[in-house]
């Protein structure tokens, strides 16, 4: 039997990602991280790879999905408050980086920061 696996979010470090896994395994979820261990030996690398990523089984993404949101930490500004979303006025938003091109794809670390609104998914820059 084939299991398949959805990617519930993406972290810049390992260190990041260990609070939500334990709450979801604590709620009887299986978690896997990958690219943890190649992140853990080489952080430098985290934005060419996309980060460590928390993985659930596919029949769990739901359950899985609901607790994350409930404990996740969204987007915030300089000042310590959270992006508002200037179309739905949502503040659940996520850094967002296209990485369009090829330039981008390999100098990640060059492209402007952008947030995309986890309600609505528009993409707006910082103010």
């Amino acid at each position: 039997m084939e299991e398949k696996f959805y990617i519930l979010g993406s972290f810049e470090f390992a260190a990041d990602v260990q609070i939500i896994k334990g709450k979801l395994e604590s709620e009887g979820i299986p978690v896997f991280l990958r690219d943890e261990n190649t992140l853990n030996s080489d952080p430098i690398i985290s934005n060419a790879i996309g980060g460590v990523k928390l993985q659930v089984y596919a029949k769990d993404k739901e359950r899985a999905l609901k607790i994350y949101n409930e404990i996740r930490a969204y987007a915030i500004d300089c000042d310590g408050d959270p992006i508002k979303c200037p179309n739905c006025k949502a503040e659940k938003s996520d850094v967002y980086y296209s990485r369009k091109g090829i330039f981008h794809k390999l100098f990640p670390f060059f492209e402007k920061r952008k947030y995309k609104c986890l309600q609505c998914g528009m993409i707006t820059k910082p103010e």
